[in-house]
């Protein structure tokens, strides 16, 4: 058999206030010409397929069109899992009659025990879950964390094997050794964290979902697809995409997606960011974040470089400014100084450049304020 393995749409998402449907959509074209032109047998959608479990009607929509897409369109059987951002319930509106055009969608743990049974490989579908819903299936109350829940789960699934068959297993948790970065929501909570990776040695493949970089895990018979699209400055460096995977021979490929809107991180100084020269080299269509290595004050910062920059994401400073030691003096010497002068010698001992005369004019139109209130 050969499946297509994606996860992590995250419907609904947005980037600092920007709407990615325009990005999310360009990628589900790439993946559905992707799958059509590997002639695949089906595709796995390993979680998190919305962005919150109360998704709006537009993401909704999406994802009813998608779905229609590849499995009523194409004819491709998909199998399906909630992951963390969904809800079970609204996920699986209509499970009960998607299987008879073979959309296998997976939102309680009682699933997971009977396989999807393909003509040499047997399918199972583990949604998300969290310990308190083991507890309940197994009527065992000594199953409080994750760790402890996944074992008898996975020695449920070996009970069905078919020894004849290819075993793969479609999941969305986070595996022991794997690498996150900062748009991922860590499971935690209620005990929900990290399994061993040993675990999953007796699957042929494991078709995991949650984290968002493909290379978070290195294992021979497990991957993480990875969403398609980035969704933090995290994943600037990295490439999105699906796999493409073979159970006979094992084989496994990696397609990487052309990104509609790439999210880039830039660290340069002000004049620089604003020179023609530098700014024109770039697609000012992509998203940015931008770490300034200046250190001075610069008026208007924002407004001035999302006039170059349409789709800026956050701007931060490259050395933050700092009380320095020598700074630390005796409150009388303080309280002799001219108040001037020691705002002239502090704001140079922080910022490493002087006052301008703007900032001078400021400066001493405040003193002269604050001086006749106090008087």
């Amino acid at each position: 058999m050969r499946f297509l393995h994606t996860s992590d749409w995250h419907l609904g998402r947005r980037l600092h206030g920007f709407d990615l449907q325009a990005e999310q959509a360009d990628a589900f074209s790439q993946i559905e010409q992707i799958a059509l032109a590997q002639q695949v047998d089906g595709v796995i959608v390993a979680g998190d397929l919305y962005d919150r479990s109360l998704p709006a009607e537009q993401s909704v929509r999406m994802l009813n069109q998608q779905f229609k897409q590849l499995n009523l369109v194409d004819h491709l059987p998909l199998y399906v899992i909630a992951g963390n951002h969904d809800s079970a319930t609204r996920l699986a509106t209509g499970a009960s009659w998607y299987q008879q055009t073979h959309l296998y969608v997976a939102t309680q743990l009682a699933q997971a025990f009977t396989p999807v049974e393909l003509t040499d490989t047997q399918i199972f579908l583990l949604p998300y879950f969290e310990p308190f819903a083991a507890r309940q299936y197994f009527h065992d109350e000594q199953l409080q964390t994750l760790q402890q829940a996944i074992v008898p789960v996975f020695q449920k699934m070996k009970q069905v094997f078919d020894p004849a068959k290819k075993h793969v297993l479609v999941a969305h948790f986070f595996v022991a050794g794997s690498s996150q970065t900062t748009s991922e929501t860590p499971l935690t909570v209620g005990g929900l964290a990290a399994i061993p990776s040993d675990l999953l040695a007796d699957f042929d493949y494991v078709a995991l979902g949650h984290l968002h970089g493909k290379d978070a895990l290195q294992l021979p018979n497990a991957r993480y697809s990875g969403s398609p699209i980035k969704f933090s400055l995290s994943e600037t460096t990295q490439q999105k995409g699906v796999w493409i995977v073979d159970t006979e021979p094992f084989w496994l490929q990696f397609y990487p997606l052309k990104l509609l809107h790439d999210v880039i991180h830039l660290t340069q100084s002000f004049q620089t960011l604003t020179d023609e020269s530098y700014y024109q080299k770039q697609d000012l269509n992509n998203y940015f974040g931008i770490t300034l290595t200046d250190r001075q004050i610069i008026p208007n910062l924002l407004s001035r470089l999302r006039t170059i920059y349409p789709k800026l994401l956050t701007v931060e400073r490259q050395t933050k400014l700092q009380l320095p030691d020598s700074a630390k003096s005796d409150v009388r010497q303080l309280q002799q100084q001219d108040p001037m002068d020691l705002l002239t010698d502090f704001y140079e001992q922080v910022a490493q450049v002087p006052l301008t005369k703007q900032q001078q004019q400021w400066a001493t139109q405040a003193l002269q304020l604050a001086q006749k209130e106090v008087q």
